[in-house]
């Protein structure tokens, strides 16, 4: 018997930065690729991720820049309340013309194959085959000279006493909010809880975060101290090493109330709306890995090697669900590597070494490179300097110096590890500190190469003339 299956050099399942990514440079190489979605097109950042939440948060910004700007002598301010349901509406415009350019369009633009359903191996190890069961109950089996799980990751809810019982919200859904709760309790203290926390405040709710070590636990402690006081000016209330125990609804008010314990004891928090914002886990779980010799970790994560190959040569991972940092840019890189490294036997490997992150509060939380603590982990003698944004020309004109800019430099050589800050736009410092890291370059190369006077990132200059100068003594444009 004639075996029918359609065969494809490339089959991805997934189609979010990563899935693309891979599927544009695979068909720049003529290769025919399939690729199989069994939701909305485009993956999490353009639809529930980076996308929406840094829209809403632009428009929170807005809204709080107005209610602040008396800082500045001679300017009067106020804000009316939010029209939550128009913002949504923008927010949803706004996202459905991005998937269309960057995505939907660009399928037909390449020509590659795009299917809806939901796709799990079937075969074996040595001949794998995807099944996709189609939403109008159709089955279809496809063959593929090489696979690439590419389904991202989604919001991971923790096991709870009470919590399947109550109506919660997660990063998704809370996007979704036609009205402004009149209170929020946040359980998180990662980048999605600290990002939604300033939203839903900057929009009117009194919110509670509920954090079970400190805030931003990954970044260099400092970072956690400053958000704490920003957090603090602007009535969000942080509850450090937070044990949540049970979580229930109030019969009379139909608010939410959480038990847990913390510094203080045992107490109970009330608040209109729950969100959970516990972290991200792999998509792989109905995916049948095991069944085709794929390997995978813990939290169902795809154990890959430096090259993005999964235990099956055939069968390959990018992005979220092979549990390395979740960005978008790391999805889309690996996407690439994955056709470079599959077709063209390139055995290229993933550096991380200079890798930016960014978390969008405001002020920003970013930071390139090692951490203090990463550095003195890997045996690295480390000499650091931390020079606070009452130093920088910038953030005295903008009338706001909360934060801090921190070099890791290893001692001796005093070659740059890494670099945080907590400033407005750190974002753009960390996209500087790429270049710095990746070069290799040292504190006495940064605190004499030209930086442009009055921007943020004159602040990184500032920082390493920290090293052997003492900052207050010098005028404010002196090199």
């Amino acid at each position: 018997m004639t075996d029918t299956t359609p065969e494809f050099d490339l089959a991805v399942i997934g189609s979010g930065g990563g899935a693309f990514a891979a599927a544009i440079s695979a068909t720049k190489l003529g290769k025919r690729v399939v690729m199989v979605e069994r939701g909305t097109t485009g993956g999490t950042c353009v639809n529930t991720g980076c996308i929406p939440s840094k829209a809403l948060l632009a428009a929170a910004g807005a809204r709080h820049t107005t209610l602040t700007a008396h800082r500045f002598p001679g300017i009067s301010s106020g804000a009316g309340s939010v029209d939550m349901e128009a913002l949504i509406a923008g927010k949803r415009s706004l996202v459905e013309q991005l998937r269309t350019d960057k995505y939907v369009d660009l399928v037909r633009e390449y020509g590659w194959d795009l299917r809806k359903g939901d796709a799990a191996f079937a075969g074996t190890a040595d001949d794998p085959v995807l099944e996709i069961a189609g939403a109008d109950g159709g089955r279809d089996t496809i063959r593929a000279q090489h696979y690439l799980v590419a389904s991202g990751s989604a919001p991971w809810i923790p096991s709870i006493e009470g919590l399947d019982d109550v109506e919660y919200l997660t990063s998704t859904s809370a996007m979704e909010l036609e009205e402004v709760p009149e209170s929020l309790i946040i359980v998180g203290g990662g980048y999605v809880a600290l990002e939604q926390a300033q939203l839903f405040s900057r929009l009117g709710s009194r919110v509670t975060m509920l954090v079970r070590s400190r805030l931003a636990s990954h970044e260099e402690p400092e970072a956690a101290q400053a958000l704490m006081e920003i957090f603090g000016d602007e009535g969000i209330r942080v509850l450090h090493r937070a044990q949540i125990e049970s979580v229930r609804t109030d019969p009379a008010t139909g608010d939410v109330i959480v038990r847990a314990t913390g510094l203080g004891g045992r107490d109970e928090y009330s608040a209109t709306r729950l969100l959970i914002a516990t972290g991200r886990r792999p998509v792989t779980r109905d995916l049948n890995l095991t069944g085709v010799g794929v390997k995978t970790g813990d939290q169902g994560e795809i154990l890959v090697n430096a090259m993005l190959a999964s235990s099956n040569k055939r069968i390959w991972a990018a992005g979220d669900v092979t549990g390395h940092p979740e960005f978008v840019y790391v999805a889309a890189a690996h996407g690439s590597l994955v056709v470079d490294n599959a077709f063209g036997d390139a055995g290229r490997s993933v550096d991380y070494h200079h890798l930016p992150r960014v978390t969008f509060t405001s002020p920003n939380l970013a930071a390139v490179g090692m951490t203090d603590k990463q550095a003195t982990a890997a045996g690295i003698r480390c000499e650091c300097r931390v020079l606070p944004l009452e130093y920088v020309p910038r953030a005295l004109v903008n009338r706001d110096t909360r934060g801090f800019i921190k070099i890791v430099a290893e001692a001796g050589t005093r070659r740059i590890l890494g670099i945080t800050a907590v400033a407005d736009n750190a974002g753009e410092i960390a996209a500087a500190g790429v270049y710095i890291v990746s070069a290799g370059m040292t504190v006495d190369q940064v605190a004499n190469l030209w930086s442009p006077y009055l921007t943020m990132a004159e602040g990184i200059k500032i920082a390493a003339q920290a090293y052997t100068t003492d900052v207050s003594r010098l005028s404010c444009c002196a090199i």
